[in-house]
């Protein structure tokens, strides 16, 4: 790959203006240590972190040919496209078992071709609110309360939204407030964090899974969870956005809301580095969608938000894990949801397989690094076939016609770890990651693509 040293810099100098921001965050991380703790010199665990992170991700699609375009397709001349998010993590533990933590964030970017034209998106860092104007915002806001249910003595680490300590291996624990569901189902920790591992939305999540969330990912409500050493189940009420990929939450949660469900557990099959691991979820949206097959009676070039009512969307997902070594595993996927009514939170996905698995450098000596490679077929209802196919448009897709066939994803990535740079509150971890994608038949569409992007992202966080 052949990067254009020059637009990149012109591209780093346009978004100087960013650095402020982002000392400022930062300069939370790494206040003294004595500011973040308690008076109580002999306390084991602190009772106030801090945490921060920022993330610039930056890529190219070269120009390639199609017999036609609409208005929500990917555009065929060559683009480029960048992301910037910078996050914060208060943590105050309250009493025993028992924390807060608020995350204030900003973002800012500019996605490929306007953030549409393919189920498969090409960087997980952009959301549906994204643009070049710099957004702070709350991002997460919420407590847990954690209780202790038997079994071995267990300590849990610190990170970000959670300050860690002493419990044991089964414990019961509630969260109520805002954050996003991937935090906590689909915990797959071979492909879920678009910082640090594959940028796609494919790898994301289940695909076909609509999880509640607002156009940043985010959303209000509460989740029970309950695990041992071996298994563990979830389950949680989320708000809905107002409106489909919307931003502001509809507040008739009694009415309107995401429930899910997961179940994980270890399988009985030994493999060198632990035993095989499977999850299942299951999940169930209320809201008012528009269905495809009565947007097509109407006649005509369909338009879901003519037809919008109280409907119900169901789905579900499985994941299998297999380790191989230390943060080194395969993993597989496969979901499908109902398919009847538009996409309401996510992505236009109705059916995923996807397989793929991260590794060490270790090899060439390099054990800190890590890559991955990933692949995902996605695919639509017939009814959301149709609907495209008639001129219907969707809120990510929309080429004007539709020759059907499902859309491929195939993504590398390579992870470089940096020396550690050691401040008064701790370690400062970075990463510079190097990806390339290939989407063959975007937006389900055989008339258009393949289409290369080529990925450049750094990461930090304390």
């Amino acid at each position: 790959m052949i990067l254009n040293t020059p637009a990149i810099s012109r591209h780093i100098s346009s978004k100087v203006r960013c650095v402020a921001p982002v000392v400022g965050l930062f300069a939370l991380a790494v206040l003294p240590p004595a500011v973040a703790q308690t008076a109580d010199d002999d306390a084991t665990e602190p009772r106030v972190a801090w945490h921060a992170q920022t993330t610039w991700e930056w890529q190219r699609k070269p120009a390639f040919s199609a017999p036609y375009t609409g208005p929500h397709s990917l555009v065929t001349n060559r683009e480029r496209s960048y992301s910037f998010t910078a996050t914060g993590d208060l943590g105050i533990r309250l009493w025993d078992g028992a924390e807060a933590h608020f995350n204030p964030e900003m973002a800012q970017g500019v996605p490929l071709s306007h953030l549409g034209g393919a189920g498969g998106l090409s960087n997980g860092e952009l959301a549906r609110t994204s643009g070049s104007n710099l957004s702070v915002y709350r991002a997460r806001m919420f407590v847990q309360q954690r209780w202790a249910a038997g079994g071995e003595a267990e300590t849990i680490a610190p990170d970000f939204n959670e300050l860690g300590g002493a419990s044991q291996t089964g414990r019961w624990t509630v969260r109520a407030g805002a954050f996003s569901l991937l935090d906590y189902f689909d915990n797959n920790p071979y492909a879920k964090d678009p910082r640090e591992q594959f940028f796609n939305w494919s790898f994301l999540t289940h695909g076909a899974w609509d999880y509640a969330a607002d156009a940043r990912g985010y959303s209000v409500g509460a989740m029970i969870e309950y695990r041992t050493s071996t298994w563990s189940m979830r389950a949680a009420r989320m708000g809905l956005p107002r409106e489909s990929n919307g931003l502001a939450l509809d507040s008739h949660w009694g009415r309107y809301h995401g429930d899910q469900f997961e179940i994980e557990s270890d399988l009985p099959v030994a493999l060198p580095a632990g035993p095989l691991r499977g999850r299942l979820l299951a999940y169930r949206n209320r809201a008012v969608m528009g269905r495809f097959d009565e947007a097509l009676a109407l006649g005509g070039i369909p338009d879901v938000g003519l037809v919008r009512r109280d409907q119900t969307k169901t789905g579900w997902g499985l994941t299998l894990e297999a380790p191989i070594g230390e943060d080194a595993g395969l993993f597989l996927r496969t979901s499908r949801n109902n398919g009847q009514a538009e996409t309401y939170n996510f992505t236009e996905i109705d059916q995923q397989l996807s397989l793929g698995g991260q590794f060490s450098g270790a090899a060439w000596g390099r054990s800190n690094d890590r890559w991955g490679v990933a692949w995902a077929r996605n695919g639509l209802s017939q009814g959301h076939r149709n609907y495209l196919a008639a001129g219907g448009v969707g809120f990510f897709l929309g080429d004007g016609q539709l020759n059907y066939r499902t859309e491929k994803v195939l993504e590398a990535y390579y992870r470089i770890v940096m020396p550690d740079v050691v401040t008064s509150a701790g370690k400062m971890q970075s990463a510079l990651s190097l990806g390339v994608q290939n989407l063959t038949n975007p937006g389900y569409n055989r008339d258009r693509g393949p289409v290369q992007v080529y990925s450049v992202r750094w990461h930090s966080e304390f």
